[in-house]
C-alpha cells in the first residue's frame, strides 16, 4: 500500500529533475540516491545512462523500484540514510524532496553527512533539497485547499487531499493529508497522514556541514509549482 500513496503524492513531481541531471553531468557518477522511494529520480537518471544506487528504508518501495528498473543500471539498498556502509564511492549523492528534514534533527543530519562523505569520490558532491519556509493553512480554519491527488487502480479509487500545513513546536512544519479509498461497491475508508519536517535553512545546513569538514560547493533554487513547494538545494563537497 505504501507504493500507491508514494506514487500518488510524489511520483508526478518533476520540477527538480533537470537540476539533478545537470549536477550528475558536472560531478560524475556513480550516483547515490538517498530516500529513493519508488525511483522517481533514480530511474530518470538511469534512463540517461548513469549508474545509480537507490537507498531507502522501505523495502516495499524499493521492490517496486527494482521491478520498474527493468534492465537499467540501478542497484537498490535497504538501509537507514544515517547508517550505511557500501562498497562503492560516488561522484554525486542526491537527497531530494526534503528527505534531509526527516532524519531527526541535527544529530540525524550529522550522522548522514558523515556517512555520505565517506562514500564520495574525490571531487564528489552531496546535493540536498530542503524547504525552510512553507505557507501555512488549515482546513479547520476554513482555508482554501489544494486539489487532491486521485488515481484508480483495479477499480479502487485512491485520493490524497492536503488539509493543513502547520508550524510545529520546534519551528519545523507538520504536513497533513487526508487519504481516502473508495472500493468498487462504494465503501469509503479515510485516514489522516502526517509528516513532520525538521526546521532547517540552507545556511544552517552549510554550517553543520562545515563542522564535519564539508565545504559549500553551490546553491540552487527550485521554484514552487501549483502543487508542490519550492526548494533550496545545498551542494556540499569534501
Amino acid at each position: 500500500m505504501s507504493v500507491i500513496w508514494h506514487d500518488l503524492e510524489c511520483g508526478s513531481y518533476g520540477e527538480d529533475l533537470e537540476l539533478w541531471r545537470a549536477l550528475v553531468a558536472r560531478h560524475g557518477e556513480p550516483v547515490l540516491d538517498i530516500g529513493a522511494g519508488t525511483g522517481r529520480v533514480s530511474l530518470d537518471l538511469a534512463r540517461r545512462g548513469h549508474r545509480v544506487t537507490a537507498l531507502d528504508l522501505d523495502a516495499e518501495l524499493l521492490d517496486a523500484l527494482s521491478k520498474r528498473a527493468d534492465g537499467l543500471d540501478v542497484e537498490t539498498v535497504l538501509a537507514d540514510a544515517r547508517e550505511f556502509n557500501l562498497q562503492t564511492r560516488f561522484g554525486t549523492c542526491v537527497v531530494a524532496m526534503q528527505t534531509i528534514q526527516l532524519l531527526g534533527g541535527p544529530e540525524g543530519r550529522s550522522s548522514f553527512l558523515r556517512c555520505a562523505a565517506q562514500h564520495l569520490l574525490g571531487g564528489g558532491v552531496i546535493a540536498i533539497a530542503l524547504s525552510a519556509e512553507l505557507e501555512t493553512y488549515d482546513v479547520a480554519n476554513g482555508a482554501h485547499l489544494p486539489l487532491p491527488d486521485i488515481t484508480e487502480i483495479d477499480g479502487i479509487v485512491y485520493s490524497s487531499q492536503p488539509t493543513a500545513v502547520r508550524v510545529a513546536d520546534d519551528g519545523g512544519f507538520v504536513l497533513v493529508r487526508r487519504r481516502e479509498e473508495v472500493s468498487r461497491d462504494g465503501v469509503r475508508l479515510s485516514l489522516e497522514d502526517q509528516i513532520e519536517l525538521d526546521p532547517l535553512t540552507a545556511r544552517q545546513l552549510e554550517r553543520e556541514a562545515r563542522v564535519l569538514g564539508l565545504r559549500a560547493a553551490g546553491h540552487e533554487e527550485i521554484p514552487p509549482t501549483r502543487d508542490y513547494v519550492g526548494s533550496s538545494v545545498v551542494v556540499l563537497g569534501v
